[in-house]
C-alpha cells in the first residue's frame, strides 16, 4: 500500500540538496509497498512566514526526482542552502480514492499557502460528513482523495481558537482535535508552517515506526529506549526517521520505536533554547526493540539479479534453511527428532486441548495455510477450519473459547487480519501469529507465535515468503503432533524432508531455463488453468495467482476433484492447462484427470516426479515438468518454484513491471 518517509534533523547542518536526496531514497526504499504517485514537501526558506514548497506527480519515484530538479532549477532555488534543523515529509500513494493524479497526490495541503500538510495511510470511512462540513465553512477541495479534509480540519480547528483569541494552541493539541473526529484506519505525518520545525506522527490500525539516530554515538543493533526522556536534549545532534516500514530505516539506525495505535509523537524544535521535546502520548507508550542486521541493507539491493521478484525466488534454499535453522533437532542416539518452537512452547498443551484449529489469512497466505491443513489434521487429530479473514468478518462466524486460531500474514499488519484477530481476541480464542515481520501489529498481539525469519521480501508477490510459511506450518504440526506415539516415525520421516528440502529448491532452480522456454510458448495466452488436488490443491491456487498478479494473464486454480462439475467444458486443443500431478495420496486419481483431459484433447503441462513422464502422459501429448519428490506435505513446497520462475518469465516477456505490479500493493493496510 502506500508508503509514509519522514525526515527531521536536530543540531546538525544539513544542505538543501541532501534533505532531497535522502527523502527520494526513503521513497525508493518502500516502492515494493506498490504505489501509483508520489510527492514529498520541504522548506522554502528558514522563516516560519514562508509557505513550504510541495513537489507531486503522477507515476514513479524517478519522475519526481525529475520534476523537483526541473521546478528547483526554474526558481532559482539554493540546494547548497544549510538547515541546522529542517522537517521534511514524503509519500508514495496507491490509489484509493480518485484516480493517480497530482492533485491526488500527497502530500495534501489545507490551502495554497501550505498552511497545514499531510501525508496519510489508510482510509478515513467519515471523509465525506467531514467534507460537507468543511465545504458548508467555506472550504474549497480540489482532491477526490479522503485525506484533503485532514489538513484542511487541521486549518479549521487552528483558525477558530485564533478567532477565539487563544493564540497559545500547540501543535499537538490541534492533531489531538483533529485524531477525535477521524475515524477508519490510518498513519499520518502532520507539518505546517505555523509550527515550523515540527512533525507530528499519529496512528490508527496502520503501521508506523520512528527511527532516532545519534550522531555523536554509535548505534548498536538493539539499542533500546528506556523512556521518553531518550528524545530529551542533551544539545547533540539527532536525526529522526518516520517511515512506514523498517525497511526505509535500517541504512540509518537500528534504533527503532513502533508507534501504537492512538499514540501521537511530537517532535518539537525550539531554536531558541535548543531544545527537543516530547512524545505526546494519549496511551503509555510501550517501546519495543527491534533488532535490525545489518545484512537487511543488502538484502534490499537487487545484487547479481534483474528483478527483486527474481532474486528472491532463487533465494529460496536459504530463506528455507533460517526459517528451519535452530527449530529442528535431529536427535542422538537416545533421542528422537523433534522441532523446538520457541514461541509456542508455554501454549502446546493449550492448542491440544483445543475444539479446532481455524487458519485465518488473505491471498498468499491463505494459498500456504492451506497446504498445511491436512498434516496439522493428521498429525495433532484436531478439526482444522480455513477462514479468508474478510469472509469471517463479513459473516460474523462463530470463534470459541475453545477455539486456537492462527492467523498468517507476511507484514503482520494486513488490515483484514488485523480486523479478524480483534474479533477473535474479543471471542476469547486462543490467538496465534505466524509472520515475517517482527514487531508487526499481528506478532505484538497474539497471545503466541512464530517468526518465518525468511528475509526481507520487495517484491509484490511472495515466493520466499510463501514457502517459508508452509515450512513454519509443519513445524507447527510437528510440534502440535509432538505427544503421539503412533505418529513418531512419520514425524522423524517430515523431519529428515525438512532438513533435506534446501537442497531439493536448489535442484528445482535448474529448471530455469526450461521454464523461460515454456513462457515463450505461453506469451500470447488469454489464459490458464491449473488443477491441483489434495496437498496440491494450495500449489494450483498459488501457482495461478502468482501468473495473474504479474503477468496479468487470466489464470485460475481449481481443484481437480471439481473438475467434471464444470471447469470440463473449458477445455479445448487450445486452452493451456497445467495439472500437477506428483506423487501423493492423489496421484492415481490425477492420472485420470489426465486422460480426461487428453479425452477432450486438452493442450497439457504436466508437473511430475521424476522418472514419471512417461507414464503420466499416456493417451497423448504433454509437456513435462519433473520435479524431485519429497515428503507429501513438503511437496508444495517443491512444486510451486517451477510456477513462481513460470509467472516471473511470462511477466519479463510480457513487458511489464514483475516487481509492482499493475493495481497492486505488498502490504495490504485498506479493507
Amino acid at each position: 500500500m502506500c508508503g509514509i518517509f519522514a525526515y527531521l534533523n536536530f543540531n546538525v547542518s544539513r544542505e538543501r540538496s541532501y534533505i532531497l536526496r535522502l527523502l527520494f531514497n526513503g521513497l525508493r526504499r518502500l516502492e515494493y509497498r506498490g504505489y501509483d504517485s508520489a510527492g514529498i514537501s520541504i522548506d522554502y526558506a528558514h522563516e516560519a512566514s514562508t509557505a513550504p514548497l510541495v513537489f507531486r506527480q503522477e507515476g514513479n519515484i524517478e519522475t519526481l526526482v525529475k520534476s523537483v530538479y526541473q521546478e528547483v532549477g526554474a526558481t532559482n532555488l539554493n540546494l547548497e542552502e544549510s538547515f541546522s534543523t529542517h522537517a521534511g515529509i514524503a509519500h508514495t500513494r496507491w490509489a484509493t480514492h480518485g484516480e493517480p493524479a497530482p492533485r491526488n497526490s500527497h502530500p495534501q495541503t489545507s490551502d495554497p499557502e501550505n498552511q497545514f500538510l499531510v501525508v496519510h495511510n489508510g482510509v478515513i470511512t467519515n471523509y465525506e460528513v467531514l467534507k460537507e462540513t468543511l465545504v458548508r465553512h467555506g472550504f474549497t477541495f480540489e482532491s477526490e482523495t479522503d485525506t484533503e479534509v485532514i489538513p484542511k480540519l487541521a486549518k479549521f480547528i487552528f483558525d477558530n481558537a485564533n478567532e477565539e483569541g487563544d493564540k497559545s494552541m500547540t501543535f499537538s493539541q490541534v492533531v489531538l482535535e483533529v485524531m477525535r473526529h477521524l475515524e477508519g484506519a490510518y498513519a499520518l505525518i502532520f507539518k505546517s508552517q505555523h509550527y515550523p520545525n515540527e512533525l507530528i506522527a499519529c496512528k490508527r490500525g496502520s503501521p508506523l515506526l520512528l527511527g532516532v539516530k545519534e550522531l555523536t554515538e554509535q548505534t548498536s543493533n538493539g539499542a533500546s529506549f528506556n523512556d521518553v526522556k531518550y528524545l530529551s536534549s542533551n544539545g547533540q545532534p539527532k536525526e529522526f526517521f518516520f517511515s512506514s516500514d523498517a525497511s526505509a530505516l535500517v541504512e540509518h539506525t537500528k534504533k527503532v520505536l513502533v508507534i501504537e495505535d492512538n499514540e501521537v509523537v511530537h517532535l518539537k524544535v525550539l531554536l531558541t533554547v535548543t531544545k527537543l521535546y516530547s512524545i505526546i502520548m494519549l496511551v503509555t507508550i510501550v517501546p519495543l526493540t527491534i533488532k535490525l542486521t545489518s545484512n537487511i541493507v543488502e538484502q534490499i539491493n537487487k545484487g547479481e539479479y534483474e528483478h527483486y521478484m527474481q532474486k528472491e525466488i532463487h533465494e529460496q534454499p536459504e530463506s528455507l534453511t533460517t526459517s528451519m535453522r535452530g527449530r529442528l533437532l535431529r536427535g542422538g542416539s537416545c533421542k528422537a527428532k523433534s522441532v523446538l518452537l520457541g514461541g509456542l512452547k508455554d501454549h502446546l498443551k493449550t492448542i491440544r486441548r483445543s475444539r479446532r484449529i481455524v487458519f485465518i489469512g488473505c491471498g498468499t497466505s491463505y494459498n500456504a495455510a492451506l497446504a498445511s491443513r491436512p498434516i496439522l489434521e493428521e498429525l495433532s487429530g484436531i478439526p482444522v477450519t480455513m477462514e479468508i479473514a474478510s469472509d469471517l468478518l463479513d459473516r460474523q462466524g462463530p470463534i470459541y473459547r475453545e477455539d486456537t486460531t492462527i492467523f498468517v500474514s507476511q507484514s503482520g499488519e494486513t488490515a483484514d487480519t488485523l480486523l479478524a484477530l480483534e474479533y477473535a481476541l474479543e471471542n476469547g480464542a486462543l490467538c496465534v501469529g505466524i509472520t515475517n515481520t517482527v514487531g508487526s501489529a499481528i506478532a505484538r498481539n497474539t497471545h503466541c507465535g512464530v517468526h518465518l525469519n525468511a528475509g526481507c521480501e520487495i517484491g509484490v508477490a511472495s515466493t520466499k515468503a510463501y514457502t517459508s510459511q508452509i515450512v513454519v506450518m509443519v513445524m507447527l504440526a510437528l510440534a502440535i503432533g509432538g505427544d503421539t506415539l503412533s505418529s513418531q516415525a512419520r514425524r522423524e520421516a517430515i523431519i529428515d524432508g525438512l532438513f533435506e528440502l534446501p537442497s531439493k529448491v536448489k535442484e528445482v532452480l535448474k529448471l530455469d531455463e526450461e521454464m523461460k522456454e515454456l513462457a515463450k510458448l505461453l506469451i500470447a495466452e488469454q489464459s490458464l488453468l491449473v488443477f491441483g488436488r489434495g496437498y496440491n490443491y494450495s500449489t494450483a491456487l498459488e501457482g495461478a495467482l502468482k501468473v495473474k498478479e504479474v503477468s496479468l494473464m487470466h489464470s485460475e486454480g481449481m481443484l481437480a476433484g471439481e473438475m467434471k462439475h464444470g471447469p470440463l467444458a473449458l477445455v479445448d486443443e487450445t486452452l493451456p492447462v497445467v495439472v500437477i500431478a506428483t506423487h501423493d495420496t492423489c496421484f492415481s486419481k490425477q492420472q485420470s484427470v489426465i486422460q480426461q483431459l487428453h479425452a477432450r484433447k486438452g493442450r497439457l503441462i504436466v508437473m511430475c516426479t521424476k522418472g514419471d513422464a512417461a507414464s503420466v502422459c499416456v493417451g497423448g501429448s504433454c509437456r513435462v515438468i519433473e520435479v524431485p519428490q519429497v515428503e507429501d506435505c513438503l511437496q508444495p513446497v517443491i512444486n510451486i518454484v517451477p510456477l513462481q520462475l513460470l509467472a516471473y518469465h511470462l511477466t519479463v516477456l510480457r513487458g511489464y513491471n514483475v516487481d509492482q505490479p499493475r493495481n497492486l500493493a505488498k502490504s495490504v493496510t485498506t479493507q
